[in-house]
This record gives structure tokens, C-alpha cells and sequence, in this order.
């Protein structure tokens, strides 16, 4: 097991909850198309928030979950900032959790 995964599973958890304060979390799923969407972050058919709920935290859980290798990098801060760019103090705390999350997965194990 990566010696990572620890931290990233508390960071995952930060995350949602603040989803959840922000009140975007959701409990109603988008439709199998708009998950199925070809572009990145699902640009095209999701929020944001939506994509962190629905792909980046159920992705990140299996990989966890089943002890699979984590990605070389990430990139979620800067899509945070660029969607979030009028909204910055607002999302503050998403993006201070988000950029934790960068570097922790850019850390070497």
C-alpha cells in the first residue's frame, strides 16, 4: 500500500464534506450519458462540483479501496480555479483542499 493513501483518504473525506457545506452535494445522480461524457472533468455534460461528487471521488475511493496505483499527477486545483474564478472566496476551503490533494499525489512514495 502506497503510503499515501491514508492522507489522501482524510483529504477525500475534507472534500466532501465540504461539497456537502457549499450544499452541492447532490442526491440525486446525472444520467448514465452525462457521466459517460468523453471530455475532461465531463466539461460538456457536469458541474464542477458535480464531477468531483460523481467521477473524482468515487474514482479515487476504488483506487483506494483496491490498492491500485494512484495517477502521476494532478491537475484538479487549476480546473478548480478556472470554474470557481468569480466565486474564489466562496470556495476558498474547496480550493485549499483541492490544492492538498495536488500535492500529495505529486509527492514521490
Amino acid at each position: 500500500m502506497d503510503k499515501r493513501f491514508p492522507e489522501i483518504a482524510d483529504q477525500l473525506l475534507l472534500i466532501e464534506r465540504e461539497l456537502r457545506v457549499l450544499g452541492w452535494w447532490r442526491e440525486v445522480p446525472p444520467s448514465d450519458e452525462e457521466l459517460a461524457s468523453r471530455e475532461p472533468f465531463c466539461v460538456d455534460t457536469l458541474d464542477f462540483d458535480q464531477w468531483l461528487q460523481w467521477i473524482f471521488l468515487p474514482r479515487m475511493k476504488t483506487i483506494l479501496e483496491q490498492d491500485l496505483a494512484l495517477p502521476n499527477a494532478s491537475g484538479i486545483l487549476e480546473m478548480a480555479q478556472m470554474v470557481y474564478a468569480t466565486r474564489a472566496r466562496e470556495t476558498r476551503e474547496l480550493q485549499a483542499l483541492l490544492a492538498h490533494f495536488d500535492r500529495l499525489i505529486t509527492e514521490s512514495t
